[in-house]
C-alpha cells in the first residue's frame, strides 16, 4: 500500500511538472509569436531599393585620402556652393526664370515621393496609380496657375477672348478635369486591392498638398517683391549651412531622435548665425528698388516690371536704443529700414521652426527605411532632401505678410471695377462722389484743380 501511495504521488508530481512545462512551452511559443508580429509589423513596409553613390568621378578621385566624414564634408561644401552660384544666376534672370524654377522644383519632389510609393508598391500592380498621380498634379496646377494669372495679369486676360472666357469658367473647369480624375480612379479599384488603392490615392493627395501647395504660395511671396522671395529662401539656407558647420565642429549633444546627427551646439549656433544673416541682408537688399518692388505686370509692354516708389517699408528710418546699448556703443540712435525689423520674426521662424520640416521628412525617410528622397544632388540627396524645411517657410512668410504687412491693393480693385457694367460703374462712381463729399474731401480737390 506504501508503495503504490508513493507510486501515485511521484505520477502527479510527473503530471504537474509536465503541465508546468508544458504552459512553460505554450508562454514561450506567444512570446515568440508577439517577437514575429513585432518582426512582421517593422517590416511590414517593402524597403525601397538604395540609390547607388552618384558622387562624380572627379571628386572621388580627389578626396580619395579622406575618411568618409571628411569626404562628406568637401562633397556637400563644394555642391552647396554649386548651388548658390546657380541661386544667384536665376535671380539674376529675373521673376520670370525664378517662376519655371519653383515649378520645375515642384514638379521634381512630386516626381520623388510618389517614386518611392510607387517603389514600395509596384509589386501589387495597381492600374494606372502612376499615370493618375500626373493627372492630378495637372489638375491642381492648372488650378492654382490659373488664379495666379486672373488675379495678376487681370488686364491680360480680358484683352483676349479665350482667356476671358477661361478665367470666367475656370473654377468650373478645374473641378470637371478633377472628377474625370476622381471618377478614373473608382473606375480602377480592383477586389483584391482595394484598401492598398485607397493609401495610394490619399499618398497622392498628401503629395499634392505638401508640395503644390506650398510651391503656389512661394510665388505669391515672389509677386510681393522679390525680397519676399529671396530672404525667407537665404535665411533657410543659411540656417542650415550654419547648423552643419557648428554641428560638425562643436556638435557633442544629440537633438532628435528622428535625426541623431542633429545636436543642439547646431541648432543654436544656426540660430544666431541666421539671425545675423537675415539683418545683414535684408539692410542690403533693401536700397534696392528691383528686390522691393511688387511683381507686376506692364501692359504696354507685355512684360514683368519691378520698377516702382518704395513703400516705408523699406525707407530708413531713426530708431532710439536702449540705454544698455547707448552706454556699450556711445549712440542714441541707429538708422535701420523697417523690413530689417521683419527679418528678425523670418530669420527666428527658419532657425526654429523650420527644421520641424526636415524632422518630418527624417521621419518619413525612416519609416520607408531609406536615407534619401533620391541621389540628384551628390551629398545631399534628392530636391525634396534640401527643399523640405523651404515648403514651411513658405506658408509662414505668406501668413505673415497677409497678418502684417499686406493692405488694400488700389490697381487691384480698378482693375476689377474696369470689369463691370457701366450701369455699375457709374451706380459705384455715384456711392464714392456721396461719400467723398460727405467727409469733406471732394470740395477740396475740386479747390485744387
Amino acid at each position: 500500500m506504501t508503495e503504490l501511495r508513493h507510486r501515485a504521488g511521484t505520477e502527479t508530481e510527473l503530471q504537474h511538472q509536465n503541465s508546468e512545462d508544458k504552459g512553460s512551452e505554450t508562454e514561450g511559443k506567444e512570446k515568440d509569436g508577439a517577437s514575429d508580429n513585432e518582426t512582421k509589423s517593422d517590416s511590414g513596409v517593402p524597403e525601397v531599393p538604395v540609390p547607388a553613390d552618384d558622387t562624380p568621378e572627379v571628386l572621388n578621385k580627389a578626396l580619395s585620402g579622406l575618411s568618409s566624414r571628411w569626404k562628406n564634408w568637401w562633397v556637400r561644401g563644394i555642391l552647396t556652393l554649386a548651388m548658390i552660384s546657380f541661386f544667384f544666376i536665376i535671380i539674376y534672370l529675373g521673376p520670370m526664370v525664378l517662376m519655371m524654377i519653383v515649378l520645375c522644383v515642384q514638379i521634381k519632389c512630386f516626381h520623388e515621393i510618389i517614386t518611392i510609393g510607387y517603389s514600395v508598391y509596384h509589386s501589387y500592380h495597381l492600374p494606372w496609380f502612376r499615370t493618375l498621380s500626373w493627372y492630378f498634379l495637372l489638375c491642381v496646377n492648372y488650378f492654382f496657375y490659373g488664379e495666379t494669372v486672373t488675379d495678376y495679369f487681370f488686364t491680360l486676360v480680358q484683352r483676349e477672348e479665350p482667356l476671358r472666357i477661361l478665367s470666367k469658367y475656370h473654377r468650373f473647369i478645374s473641378f470637371a478635369l478633377y472628377l474625370t480624375g476622381f471618377c478614373m480612379f473608382v473606375l480602377s479599384l480592383v477586389k483584391k486591392h482595394y484598401r492598398l488603392q485607397f493609401y495610394m490615392f490619399g499618398w497622392t493627395h498628401v503629395t499634392l498638398l505638401i508640395v503644390v501647395t506650398q510651391s503656389h504660395l512661394i510665388i505669391h511671396n515672389l509677386f510681393e517683391g522679390m525680397i519676399w522671395f529671396i530672404v525667407p529662401i537665404s535665411c533657410v539656407i543659411c540656417n542650415d549651412i550654419m547648423a552643419y558647420m557648428f554641428g560638425f565642429f562643436f556638435g557633442r549633444t544629440p537633438l532628435i531622435k528622428l535625426s541623431p546627427k542633429k545636436t543642439w551646439e547646431g541648432f543654436i549656433g544656426g540660430f544666431f548665425a541666421t539671425i545675423v544673416f537675415g539683418i545683414l541682408l535684408s539692410y542690403v537688399m533693401s536700397g534696392y528698388r528691383y528686390f522691393v518692388c511688387p511683381v507686376e505686370f506692364n501692359n504696354d509692354s507685355n512684360r514683368f516690371t519691378v520698377d516702382c516708389e518704395p513703400s516705408d517699408l523699406f525707407q530708413l528710418q531713426d530708431y532710439g536704443l536702449p540705454a544698455v546699448l547707448q552706454s556699450i556703443t556711445g549712440w542714441t540712435t541707429v538708422k535701420l529700414y523697417p523690413f530689417q525689423i521683419h527679418s528678425i520674426a523670418l530669420s527666428a521662424f527658419a532657425s526654429i521652426m523650420g527644421p520641424f520640416g526636415g524632422f518630418f521628412a527624417s521621419g518619413f525617410k525612416r519609416a520607408f527605411k531609406i536615407k534619401d528622397f533620391a541621389n540628384t544632388i551628390p551629398g545631399h540627396g534628392g530636391i525634396m532632401d534640401r527643399f523640405d524645411c523651404q515648403y514651411l517657410m513658405a506658408t509662414f512668410v505668406n501668413v505673415y505678410i497677409a497678418s502684417f504687412i499686406r493692405g488694400p491693393n488700389p490697381s487691384k480693385v480698378i482693375q476689377q471695377l474696369l470689369a463691370l457694367r457701366p450701369d455699375q460703374q457709374l451706380h459705384i462712381f455715384n456711392s464714392l462722389k456721396a461719400h467723398l463729399t460727405e467727409k469733406g474731401l471732394l470740395p477740396a480737390l475740386e479747390e485744387a484743380a
